[in-house]
């Protein structure tokens, strides 16, 4: 399987800069994640859509992992489209990863767990979701809530989805995660905090 790493947006409620390149004990927040598909089992080519609005991210790419990883320049309008521009110029045909890049409490092991969820659905397409009662937990106020089958539920930032079916309507699979620290994304300084002391903890 492939991945794509979204890592095109603005960031500006963080205020600090590109939020890829924002470090996190010495650690740029995309590097979290790269290193841990680059440690996953099932994942084997890795891009990074990048946009106008994050040069300093390609640069960063490029610089510490040469050609081993590949930026792709996309418009930065919007999401759904950056992605299926990342998705098709990448050539990508089989099913694929597509995870944000603030995303630095994810490991090898839940990246691998996801696949493995995701071969035994049946369905092209498949979204990562937390309950929204676990939110709480580790102190995640979500943007976007949905409701699912009478239950209120939270995006992880973890979708795979058919590359060869990318400009379609696929059948999706909702994967319901127990551990809300997935859902933990960096929006602002104080996430940042919490993230930095559950890494602490580890």
């Amino acid at each position: 399987m492939d991945a794509v790493i979204m890592a095109g947006g603005q960031g500006l409620r963080l205020g600090m800069g590109e939020k890829p390149c924002v470090e996190l004990l010495g650690k740029p927040l995309i590097s979290y994640v790269i290193d841990s598909l680059e440690r996953s089992s099932h994942i084997e080519r890795i891009f990074v859509a990048v946009s106008p609005s994050t040069p300093a991210t390609e640069e960063l790419v490029r610089k510490k992992y040469g050609d081993h990883i590949q930026a792709v320049n996309t418009a930065g309008d919007n999401y759904v489209g950056d992605m299926v521009y990342a998705v098709e110029s990448s050539g990508i045909d089989r099913p694929v990863m597509i995870i944000m890049s603030d995303l630095p409490l994810v490991t090898p092991e839940l990246l691998d767990s996801i696949i493995d969820a995701y071969e035994a659905c049946g369905e092209a397409s498949m979204s990562v979701f937390i309950p929204l009662s676990l939110c709480s937990e580790v102190g995640i106020r979500p943007d976007t809530v949905f409701n699912w089958a009478g239950k209120l539920i939270v995006p992880a930032g973890i979708n795979i989805l058919d590359g060869k079916q990318i400009n379609e309507e696929q059948d999706y699979h909702n994967y319901m995660l127990e551990d809300p620290e997935v859902a933990l994304n960096i929006n602002t300084a104080e996430d940042l905090k919490h993230c930095e002391a559950i890494l602490k903890k580890r």
